[in-house]
C-alpha cells in the first residue's frame, strides 16, 4: 500500500531526558537523522522546559520542535500549566493532544476538543491521539474511537483541519512490547478516514495525515509503514535511541 501524503515521524520524548545537555545531545543527533531523511517531517515532541534549548540547538533546520501538552486558556491562574501560545513563543511548531498518559489523568473528550481549538488558534499543528484499551469482539472499540476523532475536531474550523494529525496508538501497545498487526492498523486507518468523510468530506479526510503509535520500533517500522497505508508514526522510547530513532524514520521512505 502506497502513501500521497508527506510522511511525518514524531518523536515524544515523554518526561525525559534528566538533564538539559542530554536533551541537547539528542537533540543534535535527531536534527542528523531529519537532515539526512529529508522525504519526511521529522518532529521531536519535548517537555515543556527544553523547547527554547531544543530549538536553538535545530536552529532553521529541518527538525520540527513541539510539546506534549498545552492548556486552554491563554494566560491565567494555572499553577504547573503552559499556554498552546506560550508553546509557539517558545519556538514550538506542534503539540501532542489527548495521549492517553493525559486521559488516565482524568482528560475526557470535552477538555481534549477544547485543547484541540486553543492549539490551532495559536497555529500550533495539534497531533491528535486516539486508542483503544482492549479490542473487545463486538467492536465496540470502533465507537470509542469514532467518539474521540468526532468530538475532538468538532469545534475546529475546516480551514485548519489541515493541519491536524492524528496518531492512533492502541493502549494496550503502548510501552508494552506489544504491537498491532499491520492489518488491525490497516483497518484503523481506514476506519479514521471513514469517520473522517462523514463528519466532514472526502478532501478533508485525504489531507488529514494519521500515523501510529505504539511499541514502534527499528525492526517492525518498515513493515508497519509499507502494509498499514499510515502516514508515519508517533515514537516514544525508541526516539530516545537516535540509532533506533533514524531507522524508524529511515522506514517511511
Amino acid at each position: 500500500m502506497s502513501q500521497t501524503k508527506h510522511p511525518v515521524v514524531i518523536a515524544n520524548w515523554k518526561m525525559n531526558p534528566a538533564t538539559q545537555n542530554e536533551a541537547k545531545t539528542i537533540a543534535k543527533a535527531t536534527v542528523a537523522i531529519a537532515k539526512k531523511n529529508t522525504h519526511a517531517t521529522v518532529v521531536a515532541c519535548v517537555p515543556h522546559i527544553y523547547i527554547a534549548e531544543v530549538k536553538k540547538t535545530t536552529g532553521q533546520g529541518p527538525l520540527l520542535v513541539g510539546a506534549q501538552n498545552c492548556h486552554v486558556d491563554v494566560k491565567g491562574a494555572y499553577t504547573g500549566e503552559h499556554a498552546a501560545m506560550q508553546i509557539k513563543d517558545a519556538g514550538g511548531n506542534y503539540v501532542i493532544v489527548g495521549h492517553s498518559e493525559r486521559r488516565k489523568m482524568g482528560e475526557g473528550n470535552e477538555l481534549i476538543a477544547k485543547k484541540m481549538l486553543a492549539a490551532t488558534v495559536a497555529k500550533l499543528s495539534p497531533i491528535l491521539c486516539v486508542g483503544e484499551e482492549v479490542r473487545d469482539t463486538q467492536g465496540n472499540f470502533l465507537t470509542m474511537i469514532e467518539t474521540q476523532v468526532v468530538t475532538a475536531l468538532s469545534a475546529l474550523p475546516k480551514s485548519r483541519l489541515k493541519d491536524v494529525i492524528i496518531a492512533y496508538e492502541p493502549i494496550w501497545a503502548i510501552g508494552t512490547g506489544a504491537t498491532a498487526t499491520v492489518a488491525d492498523v490497516e483497518e484503523m486507518q481506514m476506519f479514521i478516514k471513514k469517520v473522517l468523510t462523514k463528519q466532514f468530506d472526502r478532501t478533508i479526510a485525504r489531507h488529514v495525515r494519521i500515523v501510529y503509535g505504539g511499541s514502534v520500533n527499528a525492526d517492525n517500522a518498515r513493515e508497519l509503514f509499507t502494509g498499514s497505508g499510515v502516514d508515519g508514526f508517533l515514537v516514544g522510547g525508541a526516539s530516545l535511541k537516535p540509532v533506533d530513532f533514524g531507522k524508524i524514520v529511515s522506514a517511511t521512505k
